[in-house]
């Protein structure tokens, strides 16, 4: 059973510390070793010390099943490291980025953690994020856009027509890597809208000269990004009236202070044949929140987007508040 590093180093924290505590990740090692004769328990709870005389028998089992065991027990002496599962990982972290090549000056989040870290989906602790250099990490998100008309993406002397691209394509998107080269918008935009779901990105009608994007849900990263390209422009907000509605337009105006949330009354219309029955968690902050939200959580209702996304009165509505 001692294939696995998290049971190897139970042995070797053993040995070297003369006791070892039970910890998530090595509970059958622990379990095999208090059972047997050459340890006992202390006082401490879920603890057991190395008998004296049993030292030997110790280190032939080491010897046996992590023959090398010697130098990385001198591997971890030497970066001030214990012989313990949180060690060890950073034992490894550290002999990856000795090994880490000349990396570009840009990388997938992906592709640079996969470079510093067991595998692509690992996590990018500050140890592994050091071994990157200078290297900038990207996710490599993508906003997609209805360009209103006379709407321009440019980079130096380069222009594109947003607009001629939407007319073949039906919409346009810009990538964060884009953005980090430069790109910028240009034309008269009168406000962008902020919409949560596919089906009103594409159906709804919006006022003249507004620019419509797709958010869905938490992934904002690049709308971030995008966002700071809209200065002095109105930015709407329209998404579902839930908690996962008031949880994202909160997480937005984070990014965006100045973001606005219109709930047309006319919406309260559909209340009785359509909302649908759905809890509201008592923590949930909806102060400040337009009236008909509150009226939905104080009946323990929902409604989505899509139920207005075409109604002709959508628009006069949305052109009133970002005129507001």
């Amino acid at each position: 059973m001692w294939e696995r590093d998290e049971d190897r180093l139970a042995l070797l924290e053993l040995r070297e510390a003369g006791r070892l505590r039970r910890r998530t990740g090595q509970g059958e090692a622990w379990t095999l070793l208090d059972q047997l004769p050459w340890t006992r328990r202390t006082g401490r709870r879920d603890e057991f010390e190395l008998v004296p005389e049993h030292q030997g028998t110790l280190v032939e089992l080491l010897d046996r099943v992590w023959p090398d065991w010697r130098l990385w027990s001198q591997a971890l002496a030497d970066r001030a490291l214990g012989p313990t599962p949180t060690d060890w990982r950073r034992l490894q972290d550290l002999l990856r980025a000795d090994g880490v090549a000349d990396l570009p000056e840009r990388l997938n989040r992906r592709t640079a953690t996969s470079a510093v870290a067991p595998h692509s989906k690992s996590s990018l602790s500050l140890i592994r994020r050091a071994a990157l250099g200078d290297t900038t990490v990207t996710r490599d998100g993508i906003v997609r856009l209805r360009p209103p008309s006379d709407l321009r993406f440019v980079r130096g002397d380069a222009a594109i027509e947003a607009t001629e691209i939407a007319g073949i394509l039906g919409e346009v998107a810009i990538t964060e890597r884009a953005m980090l080269d430069g790109t910028v918008l240009d034309g008269a935009v009168r406000a962008a809208l902020l919409v949560e779901n596919l089906g009103p990105y594409q159906d709804l009608e919006p006022p003249d000269h507004w620019l419509v994007v797709h958010v869905p849900g938490w992934d904002t990263a690049t709308v971030r990004l995008f966002l700071g390209l809209l200065r002095n422009v109105p930015v709407v907000h329209f998404g579902d009236l839930d908690p996962a509605g008031v949880r994202i337009f909160r997480h937005l105006r984070r990014i965006h202070s100045d973001l606005k949330w219109p709930v047309p009354e006319f919406w309260g219309e559909h209340i009785e044949k359509r909302a649908l029955p759905g809890e509201w968690p008592d923590d949930l902050d909806l102060d400040g929140t337009p009236a008909l939200i509150r009226e939905l959580a104080s009946r323990g209702l929902w409604l989505e987007q899509e139920l207005i996304a075409v109604d002709p009165r959508l628009r006069a509505a949305l052109e009133a508040t970002g005129e507001s």
